[in-house]
C-alpha cells in the first residue's frame, strides 16, 4: 500500500544539469564576498584603520612565491581529483582511511614545504607570540598550572606570549610534553601539528559512518583530504586542536562505553586548548543523538569524560571561568581593540571560504534543500494516540473535553514528540554541517573572532565540508578542482602567518 511518501534520494544523486545553476549562483556570491572583503580591506589598510591584516580578510601578507613543495602539491592534488575520487567510492574502508590519512598529510607537507623547510616548518612555531617561547620556563607543570591565569594580562613583567595568553594552558602543555618526551623544538613540534591536523581526514568519515551514512562518508572523505585548510594545519597549533577536537567526536560516535568516555576525556581536553570550543557542544549533541542505542549511556560516559579533565584541571588551581575572564580582558589589551567588528563581522565569511573552499556555499545550498524535502516528506498529519481523539471531537459520550485538558495535552505530547523522528532522519549530512554553523555564526558575532579566523574555525570547517556529500556524483571532481586550487593560489600568493 503506497504511503504516500516520496521515496528520498541519496545525497549526491540529482544529476539534473538545471540544478547547478542555484550552486553556480551561490559561486557567485562567494566570489563577490571575497572581492569585496579583499576591496574594502585594502582601503581600509591604506586610511590607516587598525585592521592588523595586511592581506586583509587573510592575516598574512602579500609575497607571490613557490617552492619545491610546489610539484609534490600539484601531484598530490592531481592523484586525488583523478583515481582518488573513483577509488573512494569502491575501495574496502580500512585502506581507504590508510590511503585518506597519507594523502592528506601529503597534501599538508607539501603546501608548508613551498614556503620551504626552514620558513614554512621548523620555525612556523618558534616566534616570541607562539607556544613554544614558553616551553623552556616550565619546569614545575603544577606551579605553572596554579599560576596560569595571573599572567594572562598584558603589560607586567611575566606576561605569557600572545597566543600561551589567548588559550587555556592545556594548548602549552601539549608543546610541554612534547619537550619532556624528547621531541622538543620547531621541527617536532610543526610536524606534530601536519600529523595530528591530517588525520581529520579519518576521523571525520569514520564519525559519519559511525552514524548510519556509509556512501556519504566516502564522499566527504576527499574533501578532506584536499582542504583548504591544511595551509594553515602545516603548521600551527590551531591545526592539531583540529585533529584532537575530531578525534574526540569520532570516539562519541563510536560504540562502547569506554571509547565514549575516551571521546569525552579528549573533548573535555579541547577546553583546555581553547576557550572557544565550548561551542563544540552542538556538533556533540547531534553525535549522541544520531549514534545508534543506548544514547542515555553515550551521554553519561561522554560527560564522565568531559567532567574528568575539568576536576582534574580545577584540582590542579587552574580555574576555566577565572581564565576566560581575563582572556576576554587580554584580548582587548592588544589588536582588537583596534579591528573594527563592522569589517570583521562579514569580512570573516570571507576568510571562512578561502579555509573550508569554495565548494562550502553550494554544498550547503544543497544541504538545505535536502533537509527541506526530507522534513516535508515526513510532516503527514500526526496520528493521535488512542486515548486522545483529534481535537474538536468531544469523544463518543460526555461534555467536550476544555482546551486544556488531558486528551489535548496527551495530543500535543505526541505531536512533539513527533518531531524527534522527523529530526533525527535529517540524519549527520544535515545535522553535523549544522550544528558547525550555529558555532561559526556563533563565534562569529562574540566579537571574539576578529580577524584570523581561517586557523581559528578549522575544527567547525571540517564538519562544514560534511555537506559535500549532497554534491551531485559527476560534479565532485570540479569542486575538488576548485578546492586544491583555491589552497595553491591562496599559498603561493601570500605567506601566512599562524
Amino acid at each position: 500500500m503506497s504511503t504516500g511518501v516520496t521515496p528520498l534520494r541519496a545525497p549526491g544523486s540529482d544529476r539534473s544539469p538545471t540544478r547547478y545553476r542555484g550552486d553556480l549562483f551561490v559561486l557567485g556570491v562567494e566570489a563577490a564576498l571575497l572581492v569585496v572583503a579583499v576591496t574594502v580591506g585594502a582601503a581600509l589598510n591604506r586610511a590607516g584603520v587598525g585592521l592588523h591584516a595586511d592581506a586583509a580578510p587573510l592575516y598574512a601578507t602579500w609575497r607571490p612565491h613557490l617552492g619545491w613543495g610546489t610539484p609534490v602539491a600539484l601531484a598530490v592534488a592531481v592523484a586525488v581529483v583523478g583515481p582518488g575520487t573513483r577509488w573512494a567510492r569502491t575501495a574496502r574502508w580500512g585502506p581507504l582511511l590508510g590511503a585518506g590519512y597519507l594523502a592528506a598529510v601529503g597534501w599538508t607537507l607539501a603546501l608548508a614545504l613551498v614556503d620551504g623547510w626552514s620558513v614554512g616548518l621548523t620555525k612556523r612555531l618558534t616566534p616570541q607570540a607562539e607556544y613554544l617561547h614558553e616551553v623552556p620556563g616550565v619546569t614545575d607543570v603544577r606551579r605553572m598550572l596554579a599560576g596560569f591565569a595571573d599572567r594572562i594580562l598584558d603589560f607586567q613583567p611575566d606576561s605569557w606570549s600572545t597566543h600561551t595568553a589567548g588559550h587555556p594552558p592545556g594548548a602549552l602543555l601539549v608543546f610541554v610534553g612534547l619537550d619532556r618526551i624528547g621531541l622538543g623544538g620547531g621541527t617536532a613540534a610543526a610536524l606534530a601539528c601536519v600529523l595530528v591536523g591530517a588525520s581529520v581526514a579519518v576521523s571525520v568519515p569514520i564519525t559519519v559512518r559511525a552514524l548510519g551514512a556509509g556512501e556519504a562518508a566516502r564522499a566527504v572523505l576527499p574533501f578532506l583530504v584536499l582542504l583548504p585548510g591544511a595551509v594553515w594545519v602545516g603548521a600551527s597549533g590551531d591545526g592539531l586542536f583540529t585533529g584532537v577536537t575530531a578525534a574526540g567526536l569520532a570516539l562519541l560516535a563510536a560504540r562502547g562505553p569506554v571509547t565514549v568516555v575516551a571521546g569525552g576525556v579528549l573533548l573535555g581536553f579541547a577546553l583546555y586548548l581553547s576557550y572557544g570550543f565550548v561551542l563544540l557542544a552542538p556538533l556533540a549533541l547531534v553525535v549522541l543523538a544520531l549514534r545508534p542505542g543506548r544514547r542515555g549511556v553515550a551521554l553519561l560516559a561522554g560527560a564522565t569524560g568531559v567532567a574528568t579533565v575539568v576536576a582534574a584541571f580545577t584540582v590542579a588551581d587552574f580555574h576555566w571561568w577565572q581564565g576566560y575572564d581575563r582572556v576576554v580582558e587580554r584580548y582587548y589589551q592588544g589588536w582588537a581593540a583596534d579591528r573594527p567588528y563592522g569589517y570583521w563581522v562579514w569580512a570573516n565569511l570571507a576568510a571562512l571560504l578561502l579555509s573550508a573552499g569554495p565548494v562550502v556555499g553550494p554544498a550547503l545550498r544543497r544541504t538545505l534543500h535536502s533537509a527541506r524535502s526530507t522534513w516535508r516528506a515526513g510532516a503527514g498529519p500526526a496520528e493521535p494516540t488512542a486515548s486522545a481523539p483529534p481535537v474538536g471531537d468531544p469523544g463518543p459520550v460526555g461534555d467536550p473535553e476544555p482546551v486544556d485538558g488531558p486528551l489535548v495535552r496527551d495530543l500535543v505530547r505526541h505531536r512533539r514528540l513527533a518531531l524527534v523522528p522527523r529530526i533525527e532522519a535529517l540524519g549527520p549530512t544535515v545535522l553535523l554541517p549544522a550544528a558547525a554553523a550555529l558555532a561559526v555564526a556563533a563565534a562569529d558575532l562574540s566579537g571574539m573572532s576578529k580577524a584570523e579566523v581561517e586557523r581559528i574555525w578549522l575544527p567547525f570547517v571540517v564538519w562544514l565540508l560534511v555537506a559535500a556529500a549532497h554534491l551531485p556524483v559527476p560534479a565532485r571532481r570540479w569542486w575538488l578542482a576548485g578546492q586544491a586550487l583555491t589552497a595553491l593560489a591562496v599559498n603561493h600568493l601570500l605567506f601566512t602567518v599562524s
